[in-house]
């Protein structure tokens, strides 16, 4: 994958009189390309898991989401890192598909939660099943270890970007 990285060099070389990146900004920069990379293409895994269910990775991650209790839209779309309005439409698609219905919400009055009905438990199983034997031969592939060690390093960049993020909030509050 080095030859990805060279392939990149509109986005390391810093405009006329900027200063460049340090390694560090590099590296991390590195990564967030792959990262990306990877998102895609575990879309299009996830697309290809629930498809002989029907489903798509969009619904799946929300059926998962409301798997074992009841959420509102806003909740999964922050468990997911989603925007309110794409989970609001996924689930209204898994409503009306008769995958998941909308409960009153006893601490929202509007915030209605999303529920999976029996088709939608039955749904999530199947795709389960296919994603179970999927997920072990790509994980026996790079071992629990260093996933586990990637894992961790992930939950740290994630901490490092939430943290950056809100700052500029704070700072444009500011402005």
């Amino acid at each position: 994958m080095t030859s990805f990285a060279n392939r990149q060099h509109t986005v390391n070389t810093p405009p006329s009189g900027a200063a460049p990146r340090t390694p560090a900004g590099d590296a991390f920069s590195g990564l967030v390309i792959r990262v990306f990379r990877l998102s895609g293409m575990l879309a299009d895994e996830g697309d290809a898991l629930a498809r002989p269910a029907g489903q798509t990775t969009a619904r799946w991650q929300v059926l998962a989401a409301v798997e074992d209790e009841p959420s509102s839209v806003a909740d999964i779309a922050r468990v997911l890192g989603l925007a309110r309005q794409s989970v609001q439409r996924v689930a209204d698609a898994l409503e009306s598909g008769g995958f998941v219905r909308y409960e009153d919400n006893p601490r929202h009055r509007r915030a209605r939660l999303v529920a999976p009905t029996a088709t939608g438990h039955e749904t999530l199983r199947a795709i389960q099943a296919v994603q179970r034997p999927w997920a072990d031969a790509i994980g026996s592939r790079i071992g629990s270890r260093d996933l586990e060690r990637v894992n961790g390093l992930l939950d740290r960049v994630m901490t490092a970007v939430e943290a950056a993020a809100a700052a500029r909030v704070t700072d444009e509050g500011r402005g």
